[in-house]
């Protein structure tokens, strides 16, 4: 998929639409106004097959600018609305910068015709079952196509922070559980439905889920999830508490040598060398002699010396005055 991905965008990707989350914005918006305007005017926009196919060929654009239900231009409506839409359009230009423009467009596009041939498919069949033209119009539209972008931003940014009515942070990936979970408990309802003899709920758990399968199909197919495996987990642990030794075991080698050189750490953040000098930070050369950093003293230079044993820093003061390091089978120091 990603190889695929990655020739249509040298092909076509210059036709891609930047900014796309505003062009969709621009079309709730209009959706809004109408509404509010003519509140009846929303049956004649929607994506209805039967009526597409008797010459309301308007309908195959229309149905894009319908905007979620619940909520008009009037009032106190008006608040949520365009705090809606700030929600949608932050997220969609933050996914659009991440991934690029152009697998911004196919992911919203994609979502856009699969819910566009799921309906007409839909259609066929249960007009077929029914022996006539059956409406399903209302139950396709890009509520589940545009939310997607929530559950798509969930996955790529998992750990990101939303505040609930501006005062709760919650992690984004917590957010969408809980959205996949209601949509999974809205199609159980539809499922009882069925079960008590209502074929025709199968309608809407059909469009609930073509308007999410590129959600599934762009991240199971784009995404490397190797990093879930349980081999892959238990390596980053171990890395991890290995690490943590590491600094644990760097902390009290410093402060072995600050103990033997007269230096006092705190943490590796603070200082006081021998010569009572203080500061704060992290001191990147160190005289193994006096124990003065770049940091108690910015005009000492330090050099490591060639004839000692391992690595060992001294300031110029003391590196050619100090007694070298060598190994214990060559006598031990020597002068």
């Amino acid at each position: 998929m990603n190889k695929l991905l990655n020739n249509l965008e040298r092909k076509i990707g210059r036709y891609a639409i930047p900014n796309l989350t505003m062009v969709i914005i621009g079309c709730y918006l209009i959706g809004y106004v109408l509404t509010t305007i003519n509140p009846d005017i929303a049956s004649y926009m929607t994506l209805e097959p039967g009526l597409i196919l008797r010459g309301q060929v308007w309908r195959l654009i229309t149905w894009i600018v319908i905007p979620p239900s619940g909520y008009t231009l009037n009032g106190f409506d008006s608040i949520f609305v365009v705090i809606m839409l700030f929600f949608y359009y932050s997220i969609g230009q933050t996914l659009e910068r991440s991934w690029g423009t152009f697998r911004y467009n196919v992911y919203i596009f994609g979502g856009m015709l699969v819910t566009l041939a799921s309906a007409f498919a839909v259609f066929f069949v249960f007009s077929a079952i029914y022996g006539g033209a059956v409406s399903v119009g209302w139950y396709f539209s890009t509520y589940y196509v545009v939310t997607s972008m929530f559950l798509a931003f969930a996955a790529t940014f998992p750990d990101a922070v939303v505040l609930i009515m501006f005062i709760l942070p919650v992690k984004v990936k917590y957010l969408g559980i809980l959205y996949f979970g209601m949509i999974l408990y809205e199609c159980a309802g539809y499922v009882r439905n069925i079960a008590a003899g209502g074929i025709y709920f199968l309608v809407p758990i059909i469009a609930i889920f073509a308007s999410l399968v590129n959600f599934f199909v762009f991240f199971f197919s784009t995404r490397d999830f190797s990093r879930y495996s349980p081999k892959e987990m238990k390596r980053k642990r171990d890395f991890a508490r290995k690490m943590e030794a590491g600094r644990r075991a760097f902390a009290e080698n410093e402060r072995q040598v600050g103990n033997r050189r007269g230096v006092s750490f705190s943490g590796g953040k603070s200082f006081e060398s021998a010569d009572g000098t203080a500061g704060k930070g992290f001191a990147r050369h160190r005289c193994e002699i006096c124990g003065r950093t770049e940091l108690s003293d910015p005009d000492l230079e330090f050099r490591y010396c060639s004839r000692c044993e391992g690595s060992h820093e001294y300031c110029m003061d003391h590196l050619y005055t100090h007694r070298h390091i060598i190994a214990a089978k060559n006598g031990g120091s020597e002068d």
